[in-house]
């Protein structure tokens, strides 16, 4: 699966991304800093990625879109990377399920 990892959460999300296989990005390694939503959205739309972001905004356009990129929306308060991709090691054989159902938005908490 290919992802872009959005700007609120570390650069090390996309790393960790990689080392299980996918194709993954940071949106600090195609953009600049003021990104705004829509163009991460419209990018992640053209590249086939999934959002993975801790941003509602995305999950709320998912829902609001008949079309698009798929979101993981990480409901994960402030913490450190460490603790995140701890985290997320858990969650994620949920999260790759969903996806390959086809779910266009993927919860996480």
């Amino acid at each position: 699966m290919r992802f872009v990892v959005d700007a609120q959460l570390p650069p090390g999300v996309a790393k960790w991304l990689r080392e299980r296989g996918h194709d993954a990005e940071h949106v600090f390694d195609r953009f600049p800093p003021s990104v705004s939503d829509a163009s991460i959205w419209d990018y992640a739309a053209q590249t086939g990625a999934v959002v993975v972001s801790k941003d509602q905004d995305f999950a709320t356009r998912v829902l609001l879109t008949p079309r698009g990129p798929a979101v993981v929306w990480l409901r994960v308060g402030n913490t450190s990377k460490t603790a995140l991709l701890g985290w997320m090691t858990g969650q994620w054989p949920i999260v790759e399920a969903a996806l390959q159902r086809g779910d266009r938005l993927v919860e996480v908490t």
